[in-house]
């Protein structure tokens, strides 16, 4: 049986703060075939972003709690997995239910899996019960990949991933600022509240596609070097948004010791923005619906940006010399930064990611 503990923070400069403590165990049989696992994490999350400022909402705290049970079978060179999560916010439920089987070929050499899960949505506003107001979103997905190993010391894989997702993805306190066909071509990059508050000759709500189909495609490799470890894995993404993406992750793992393991991380990711996203929406005033752009969102994680993480980590197993991972300590640190190219209220962020865990084996 493996339990571990973790303790994370996460900060940045939009005035964003998320602490998350979380419990994790696995039990297993090797002999017959059999896993199973559960996880539990509580999200705190307080901010005053410039998204929430930008409505006049001011800074607010809210927890978001969230549990995973998975079990798993493979008595020989087939085998499956299911699992499932609910994750609970004062105005968001989300669950998923989803099964992988996962094959052994070639002498275990060449391993493909097959996977699908289905996710149910439901959000609607702080202090209104669903039964008021809620949105309902549907999402499917299903994934295959192949992983292959090629020596003792190089491993190789691939994967697909199709996500089908069917249903309103607005959010219900995000409204959009509206101006003036001139002023619109004249609002600058980071814009900042006041100015827009100023500028602006009205605000709507958000309005998205109903539907969103999305496919990214993934590789990586790893390979065992004298001491060390390589990881290095891509990921191109696109959707009928219009939106696409590419994402670098590099991790070189170093053998300090028997004991003790250091890692460094580098991540970068690249996309454009979605088909109808503007930095500011213009309409003719007075406005009418008729003149209001029908696809419109503030979303600016769906605007072209950039971003990039620096890390480091370090795992010391302190158990016995039998068994020296019985009890192991982790610790990481990640700086992420973010620049949007066109995108108001904001330019750039930075953020800040620590995390403590706690692992133990019986």
């Amino acid at each position: 049986m493996k339990v571990k503990g973790e303790l994370s923070g996460y900060s940045d400069t939009d005035s964003v703060n998320v602490f998350t403590p979380a419990v994790e165990a696995s039990i297993e049989n090797p002999l017959v075939g059999w896993t199973a696992a559960g996880s539990y994490l509580i999200d705190i999350v307080s901010a005053a972003s410039a998204d929430i400022v930008s409505t006049a909402s001011g800074h607010w705290v809210e927890t978001r709690n969230a549990a995973t049970l998975s079990g798993g079978y493979k008595p020989g060179t087939v085998g499956v997995t299911a699992a499932g999560s609910v994750s609970r916010e004062p105005d968001y439920v989300s669950w998923t239910g989803g099964g992988i089987v996962a094959l052994e070929l070639a002498d275990k050499t060449a391993n493909p899996t097959f996977g699908y899960s289905y996710s149910h949505d439901t959000a609607g506003r702080k202090s209104t019960p669903f039964s008021v107001f809620s949105e309902k979103l549907a999402r499917h997905s299903m994934n295959a990949s192949l992983e292959l190993i090629l020596d003792p010391l190089t491993l190789l894989s691939f994967s697909v991933d199709a996500i089908l997702e069917r249903g309103p993805q607005e959010k219900p306190y995000r409204y959009i600022p509206l101006f003036t066909a001139s002023e619109a071509l004249v609002v600058p990059r980071g814009a900042s509240v006041d100015t827009v508050v100023h500028e602006m000759t009205g605000r709507t709500n958000e309005n998205t596609p109903k539907s969103r189909n999305r496919v990214a495609l993934s590789g990586r490799v790893a390979q065992r070097l004298s001491g060390s470890t390589l990881v290095l894995s891509e990921r191109v993404y696109l959707d009928d948004w219009g939106l696409k993406a590419s994402t670098t992750d590099l991790r070189f793992v170093i053998d300090a010791s028997r004991r003790v393991f250091v890692w460094t991380h580098i991540r970068g990711h690249f996309q454009s923005g979605v088909s109808f996203w503007h930095r500011a929406y213009s309409a003719s005033f007075p406005s009418t619906p008729s003149t209001i752009p029908t696809l419109r969102t503030g979303d600016r994680e769906l605007s072209p940006l950039s971003a990039g993480t620096f890390g480091a980590g370090v795992r010391w197993n302190v158990g016995p010399a039998a068994r020296m991972t019985a009890w192991s300590l982790v610790a990481q640190a990640d700086l992420l930064t973010t620049v949007y190219s066109d995108a108001l209220y904001i330019q750039n962020r930075q953020g800040y990611l620590g995390v403590l865990q706690v692992e133990a084996e019986f």
